[in-house]
């Protein structure tokens, strides 16, 4: 983190990235002395409510933060900074979007955690969007002209008041990452979920509260001690507790009923119960302990990729670690779908392997429920998911140490296959699961050290 007194002394000159808290309700000016290099700028969790009339003097600059401020419409100077590719003003009290505030170059924008009610029409013109979050405001519907963002991948509609889904959402040819939970539209589908699927309560008093695991956006993951009241033997398991506020991705409520409505499944964390009786009243699930063999297959996308998991430079694969990982995750998939479970975040970060290619699917974060029986809704849906498996096929396939065979190109046909511009033609889960076992037999015989 910068401060006022480095800008203003000449200390930060030259600088790509500039990072200021320190309770500023008005822009510095100081700021332009950096216009010809700055690149990103951070300014989250400030009291600002307005940019200058003349920030658009910052002709390079790329990423912008104004999250955690007070801003209560998107400034329309942002479309006069023809570099900006990324903006972020989560947690503002944004109502409106004026149309000039889009800048052309526009690939990522955050706008989570306000009081929207409605996106311009002009967000059609962003030819360049790939991911838009709009979770936890009050929009009712759509624009149709969302239609012409067709290179959108990844979009986050969860916590509104969409009393629909709008069909030609599902149409976008390279929409991938989709969570729309917490809606009036899909609320009965989710309270229908948790009502089929009742799990019995571990309360906190019955819990040995040991290391802290790790931490996502929706909550924190402790390891400890379980010792059940029947007096059984004590075990090992997780704990999650929910820290019970909006997300990126959705409400943790939602999380919660897509965990357990999920049910046990070799390829997923098992849930042993539902948190009880937590002191200040948390929410939590207890989790299966995960082996500390499994670790993390990519970490999450950068700013300059944006949409795609980044991978350690050294990250290489073997055959059959490929068809182990695909395989499993096809047959998760479609155990989910099986159940109306949109997992709406099938990416490589949220999965844990081993060396060998045992995986777990993991962060049920952005997870929406749809109704099985409404088959063209539902196989569009599941399209939508099949082209994040597609994205992660590609991603192991570019790091497959294997020599040229007909198993590989019959890998890379079915990434095409479920890539598609055209949704409706890729195949569900059932079918790439199925083919991917005839694939694995043919590596067999072809390598018998498979």
């Amino acid at each position: 983190m910068h401060t006022l007194e480095q800008l203003r002394s000449g200390q930060l000159d030259g600088t790509t990235r500039l990072d200021l808290a320190a309770g500023l309700t008005e822009f510095p000016r100081e700021i332009f002395t950096l216009a010809d290099t700055l690149e990103v700028l951070n300014l989250s969790g400030n009291a600002l409510t307005s940019l200058p009339a003349d920030f658009g003097r910052l002709r390079k600059l790329r990423i912008l933060f104004c999250s955690n401020n007070r801003f209560t419409t998107l400034p329309a100077v942002l479309g006069q900074c023809p570099a900006l590719t990324m903006i972020g003003f989560k947690a503002n009290q944004i109502r409106t979007i004026p149309a000039a505030a889009l800048p052309p170059a526009l690939r990522w924008l955050i706008l989570t955690d306000n009081t929207l009610e409605a996106v311009p029409a002009e967000i059609g013109r962003c030819h360049h969007l790939q991911k838009l979050m709009l979770a936890g405001n009050r929009l009712r519907e759509l624009p149709a002209a969302l239609a012409g963002c067709t290179r959108l991948e990844l979009l986050r509609i969860a916590a509104n008041e969409l009393t629909e889904l709008p069909v030609w959402l599902l149409s976008l040819p390279r929409l991938t990452w989709l969570a729309y939970a917490g809606n009036p539209f899909c609320d009965p589908l989710e309270a229908a979920a948790v009502a089929r699927h009742p799990l019995n309560s571990i309360d906190w008093n019955e819990l040995t509260v040991e290391q802290q695991l790790g931490e996502g956006a929706s909550g924190v993951i402790f390891r400890a001690r379980w010792q059940p009241p029947t007096g059984a033997a004590p075990t090992d398991i997780a704990v999650k507790l929910f820290k019970g506020a909006l997300t990126s991705d959705g409400l943790p409520r939602s999380e919660m009923a897509a965990c357990i409505s999920a049910g046990n499944y070799p390829h997923l964390i098992g849930v042993r119960g539902r948190l009880g009786k937590h002191p200040p009243g948390a929410q939590g699930l207890v989790l299966e302990l995960i082996d500390p063999a499994f670790a993390t297959l990519a970490g999450p996308p950068s700013f300059a990729s944006c949409t795609r998991d980044e991978y350690a430079p050294a990250t290489v694969f073997t055959l059959a670690v490929v068809l182990r990982i695909a395989r499993g995750m096809a047959a998760t998939a479609a155990h989910l779908h099986a159940r109306g479970i949109l997992h709406g975040d099938l990416y490589a970060h949220n999965i844990l392997t081993t060396p060998g290619g045992a995986c777990l699917l993991g962060d049920f974060g952005a997870a929406s429920f749809f109704n099985t029986a409404d088959l063209p809704t539902a196989h569009a849906l599941q399209q939508l998911e099949v082209r994040a498996f597609g994205c992660l096929l590609e991603e192991l396939l570019a790091r497959c140490n294997a020599a040229p065979s007909t198993t590989l190109q019959a890998l890379h046909k079915l990434q095409q296959q479920c890539t598609q511009p055209a949704t409706n033609n890729r195949p569900l889960f059932v079918a790439i699961h199925e083919e991917l076992l005839k694939v694995e037999q043919q590596a067999r015989l072809e390598d018998n050290s498979l």
